[in-house]
C-alpha cells in the first residue's frame, strides 16, 4: 500500500524476487501501469489497483480486487507517504501543532494504516498466517523538530502495531513496525541522511546478483 517508483517499488522487487505476487495500491493508476510494466520486465508478477487511503471504501475495493485477482493476501505492507502535493497537508515543529494541521497526518497515516489491517486480518485470522509491515520514517521513535506533526501521527501508529502485535501472539500472524531513520532519494532536508531505495531494500539486487553469478557459474 503506496506504492511508488522509489522505496515501495524496491520493497516490490524485494518480496517479488522471493516468489511473491504483488499487488500495488496507490491513488494514481498511471503510475501504478508503469510500475507493474517494469516488474513484469524483471519476471515478478504484479498487478495494479486503484486505492486512497483518505477513500476508505476504494481502500477496501482494492483489497477486495487483489484478494480476488491473488486467491489470498499473505503479507500486508503499508508505506503510504505523500511524495506529492496533498491539500491540508503540511510539516509544523512541535510547537507549531495544532489539531487542523495534525488531523491530515493521522488520517493518511494512521487511520489508513488501521483500515488496511482490518481488510486483510480476518482473513488472516481464519488461516492462521500472515504477516503486517507498517513502514514509517525514524521520527516515529527519534522525532525531528521541523516534523512534529508527522512525526506524532507516524509515533502513534508504532504504538496501535506495537500493541496488535502483542494482541496476535500464537494466531501465526506476525505484525512489526519498520522505522527508516534515513531520506530516501534526493532533496532531503539538510543534515538529515540520505540513501538510494535499493539500499533499503536490497535483497532485489543480491538476490539477482547471485542468480547471475550461479548463471555464469552453470554457463562456463
Amino acid at each position: 500500500m503506496g506504492a511508488g517508483p522509489g522505496t515501495g517499488l524496491a520493497i516490490a522487487r524485494t518480496f517479488g524476487a522471493r516468489g511473491f505476487g504483488i499487488a500495488l495500491l496507490a491513488r494514481t493508476p498511471k503510475k501504478l501501469d508503469g510500475l507493474v510494466a517494469q516488474l513484469e520486465s524483471e519476471g515478478i508478477t504484479a498487478a495494479a489497483f486503484r486505492a486512497d487511503v483518505l477513500d476508505r471504501p476504494s481502500l477496501t475495493a482494492a483489497f477486495d480486487a487483489a484478494r480476488a485477482r491473488f486467491g489470498s493476501i499473505d503479507v500486508l505492507e503499508y508505506s503510504a507517504a505523500p511524495h506529492s502535493p496533498v491539500p491540508g497537508f503540511t510539516m509544523a515543529a512541535p510547537s507549531e501543532v495544532t489539531v487542523d494541521n495534525l488531523q491530515p497526518q493521522i488520517e493518511y497515516t494512521f487511520y489508513g494504516a488501521v483500515a488496511a489491517a482490518r481488510a486483510v486480518l480476518p482473513a488472516m485470522r481464519e488461516a492462521g498466517a500472515g504477516t503486517l509491515l507498517f513502514t514509517t520514517g525514524g521520527g516515529s521513535v527519534h522525532p525531528i523538530p521541523m516534523l512534529g506533526n508527522v512525526n506524532a501521527a507516524a509515533a502513534a501508529l508504532r504504538n496501535w502495531v506495537l500493541n496488535l502485535h502483542g494482541e496476535l501472539a500464537g494466531s501465526g500472524i506476525y505484525t512489526a513496525h519498520v522505522a527508516i531513520n534515513t531520506w530516501i532519494g534526493e532533496g532531503g532536508p539538510e543534515g538529515i541522511p540520505t540513501a538510494a531505495p535499493e539500499q533499503i531494500a536490497p535483497l532485489y539486487w543480491d538476490l539477482h546478483e547471485r542468480r547471475d553469478q550461479a548463471e555464469l557459474v552453470f554457463n562456463g
